[in-house]
């Protein structure tokens, strides 16, 4: 299959008049091509990072890479490269599709000069053929009337309708590999589907590699194969869909999926919320950050940060409770909202 994004031990930081916020604190993983992978976590929890650090869009100053490394298609190293060679890989290599289209479109140019503009720049086409290519993408993300919306501006269009403007103008030059940050939060149930289904369609069409950004469990299930889940600039767990949402074996992991709705529960189930709030990213504890809030936390939880155990050849989890000599806590199937 082959891998097209290999991130290790990455760490971002960002320097500020309080003193140095470590968002990103030695994430892992990997994505295979034609493969869709979900980062989940709450906000703050460094996903929205981790994604602009690849597409190297956090402003510097105040962010610094501080260490690791991101390869792109096996031999990229994407950290090392200038702000010159970056301007090739964004649009032509990778796409990315952001979190609120009316502030990332630009207000002053129809839709179809915006999905124009990265043709002409990595393709060299003449603005005819990129117009018409223009329109083309608009007609296979399922815009209506798409030869007079190609003219007009984002205002004229509803939040869905701009979101699948997004998605054309990342996919304009077919890239290796699609970021969608969040690309689903502001839209309501049914166009959220809708998007949904596009991008898994186009994942299809286009063999393009996916990573999502989402706090959205729903949205993980229904078009990712991994999951990576984050809290505190670092990952704590990961694996295959089936094995982080039917045998999850984080504390953070279990409460994500307690407080997530289930079609199969009872009426009267209560969701229950994750007491607390993520530590102060200024001061990051020096054990496993989720101990404040985790009810199963040992003295260990506290003192030391664990090392990831490796259950499968996709599946590992960063936890105390994974140690051999831990008390034996339920863990496994979430079943009614608590883990057994």
């Amino acid at each position: 299959m082959g891998i097209i994004l290999d991130v290790k031990d990455l760490e971002v930081s960002f320097q500020t008049h309080a003193g140095e916020v470590q968002a990103v604190r030695g994430v892992t993983f990997r994505v295979n091509k034609g493969e869709a992978v979900a980062i989940v976590g709450e906000s703050g929890s460094g996903k929205s990072v981790t994604a602009q650090t690849i597409m190297r869009l956090v402003p510097t100053p105040p962010a610094v890479i501080k260490g690791g490394s991101i390869v792109f298609d096996q031999n990229v190293d994407i950290v090392s490269l200038s702000d010159k060679q970056m301007e090739h890989i964004r649009g032509f290599e990778i796409g990315m599709i952001f979190q609120d289209p009316m502030t990332s479109l630009n207000p002053t140019m129809t839709v179809g000069r915006q999905i124009a503009e990265g043709l002409i720049k990595h393709h060299g086409l003449s603005k005819q053929k990129a117009k018409d290519r223009a329109l083309e993408l608009l007609n296979l993300i399922g815009i209506p009337n798409a030869a007079e919306r190609v003219k007009q501006y984002p205002h004229q269009f509803s939040g869905g309708m701009r979101q699948r403007v997004m998605i054309a103008i990342s996919l304009a030059c077919s890239p290796k590999l699609l970021i969608a940050d969040e690309p689903t939060t502001a839209l309501d149930v049914t166009i959220q589907a809708q998007i949904l289904d596009l991008m898994k369609e186009l994942q299809v069409k286009l063999g393009a590699s996916i990573i999502i950004i989402t706090h959205d469990l729903g949205v993980v299930a229904d078009i990712a194969q991994k999951v990576i889940v984050m809290y505190a600039g670092k990952v704590f767990e990961r694996g295959t869909i089936r094995e982080v949402f039917y045998n999850p074996q984080h504390p953070y992991t279990w409460g994500l999926l307690r407080s997530m709705p289930r079609l199969d529960a009872d009426e009267d189930t209560d969701l229950i919320p994750i007491e607390g709030t993520p530590p102060n990213m200024l001061y990051p504890p020096s054990g496993c950050a989720f101990a404040d809030r985790c009810p199963n936390a040992m003295e260990i939880c506290v003192k030391a940060q664990p090392e990831e155990t490796t259950l499968s050849d996709t599946h590992g989890a960063s936890c105390w409770l994974l140690h051999p000599k831990a008390p034996q806590v339920d863990r496994g199937l979430i079943l009614g909202g608590v883990p057994r």
